[in-house]
């Protein structure tokens, strides 16, 4: 008898655990957009958070909660186009970690500045079984600014790897534009660029 019961409550725990799995996964990529955003904004409303002197850990909160949904790898990748493939291990590295310290730059500032504006969710389109475009409308008080989200599925759930603000695609803008200084200099004339602008904009808070 005890075996018994035993062996049910084995049974029992291995149908929940089956029964939960799926639930992990069942996050839609509106989901997860609108789990960054909504996290986003609680950091930039949060009285505590708004004082001179708070400034950097309301800057690196905010950091923390995109790194987690925004794969930079994925995003530098298609960035920097056909040159990718011909790059060491270490050369990818660290122009991925190029590639997010321009986006952190060029960005925080102007999230910083948050107004109160208002995030409208449109729809979501999915391409395929692993990629899906979340469409939503930053609502400002006399404008509207249209800003999707392309996301790829991947082991830690629906990952963003491009934004397309105002119809222009932030990969595709930065490609064109590195693909530009490779031609015009070299790949590494391009990290050399990338550095001096990463510095530029740190200097002047990304604006």
């Amino acid at each position: 008898m005890k075996f018994g019961v035993i062996r049910v409550i084995v049974l029992l725990l291995t149908f929940n655990l089956t029964l939960a799995v799926p639930g992990a996964w069942a996050e839609s990529p509106t989901d997860a957009v609108k789990s960054v955003v909504d996290e986003v904004l609680r950091i930039l409303q949060d009285p505590a958070l708004k004082a001179p002197a708070m400034k950097k850990q309301r800057r690196d909160r905010v950091k923390q909660v995109v790194d987690r949904r925004f794969d930079y790898t994925e995003m530098a990748r298609r960035s920097l186009g056909a040159p990718w493939r011909s790059l060491s291990a270490g050369q990818r590295q660290e122009f991925v970690r190029l590639f997010g310290e321009l986006l952190e730059a060029s960005y925080s500032g102007k999230v910083m500045n948050y107004q109160g504006e208002k995030i409208q969710y449109l729809r979501e389109i999915p391409e395929d079984a692993d990629y899906a475009e979340v469409r939503t409308v930053v609502l400002r008080k006399n404008d509207k600014i249209p800003m999707n989200y392309r996301l790829m599925r991947t082991d830690q759930g629906w990952m963003v790897y491009d934004v397309v603000i105002e119809g222009v695609s932030l990969v595709s803008n930065y490609r064109s534009q590195f693909s530009q200084v490779i031609r015009e200099s070299s790949y590494n004339g391009l990290v050399s660029r990338l550095r001096t602008k990463i510095n530029e904009l740190q200097r002047t808070g990304g604006v």
